[in-house]
This record gives structure tokens, sequence and C-alpha cells, in this order.
């Protein structure tokens, strides 16, 4: 069975990625969460980064506002992939600061990145890759992407 790591700076980022824990256990994926802080656990951010692979992850979704480090330093450190969620924070400039940490990754380093406190997306993504060669997952996908179809087409025949 594929396990995700969700990490994230503090505990206030904890409702952005609550979306990213939701839709992965809706999946029937392992999940496993902790806060790791860039800047007040590098230590931990260390360990976590690259030994997460030898724990049993097979991606990590990682959730981070303001200056948004931790992405990218665990992307630096693991071999897995590592999908950025930017959240829009206290500290932050309108979220964009996030954003543009965590997309702007330079070559060798990359970060998936979606929208700004976009967790949801980042679980399904993390969904997907462990699809790609667990058909018991992608089956799943499989079935959640007609559920979106089918609520599309019932909301357009609502408007006739």
């Amino acid at each position: 069975m594929s396990k995700v790591g969700v990490i994230m700076g503090s505990k206030s980022d904890l409702p952005v990625m609550q979306d990213a824990i939701d839709i992965l256990k809706g999946f029937d994926i392992e999940v496993e969460v902790d806060i790791v802080s860039a800047h007040r656990t590098p230590e931990k951010l260390f360990d976590y980064g690259k030994n997460a692979h030898t724990r049993g992850f097979s991606v990590i979704v990682a959730g981070a506002g303001g200056a948004a480090h931790l992405p990218g330093m665990i992307a630096s450190l693991s071999p897995l992939p590592v999908i950025g969620v930017p959240v829009k924070s206290s500290n932050s400039i309108d979220g964009w600061d996030s954003v543009l940490s965590i997309l702007q990754m330079p070559g060798g380093v990359p970060v998936a990145t979606v929208a700004l406190n976009g967790a949801k997306n980042a679980g399904i993504l993390a969904a997907q890759i462990i699809g790609a060669h667990d058909t018991c997952v992608l089956d799943k996908i499989i079935a959640y992407k007609e559920g979106l179809k089918l609520k599309v087409n019932e909301s357009a025949k609502d408007l006739k």
C-alpha cells in the first residue's frame, strides 16, 4: 500500500492542508501528517527529506506560506515527487510570495505546484502519481472523475 506524507510549516496551515488529507483518505491512501518547519526545525526537515523514501512514502505533499521554503527544501533532499501547496498566511503578500517561492525552483529540483490554497488538487495529483502503478487507486480516480462529469451534467440539466 502506498503512503503519502503531508507536511506543513505550522499548525496554522492545517485548515488548508486538510483538503489534501481528506481526498487522499477518500482514495484509501495511507496518509501521515506532520509539521516540519523549514526555518524553525531544520534538523527535522533534513531528516524527513533524506529518509521519507525509506519510510514507505511514495509522494510528499508540502504546504507552506510566506517565504514557503518547505516544499523546495524537501525536494532538494528527497528522491520522491514533491507537490507544493502555497498557503495564504497572515504574513503573506496576498499569497503571491508563497506561490512564487514554490513555483520558481531551479533546474534539477522540481516541485509540482498547485494553486494558492489548492491542497485538494495536491491530494488528487498525489493519488494520480500513485495510480500510475496501482490499479486500485487508478480505478478510484477514474470513478472520481466520472463523478465530477456527472455533477456538471446534472447542474446543466437544472438550468433548463
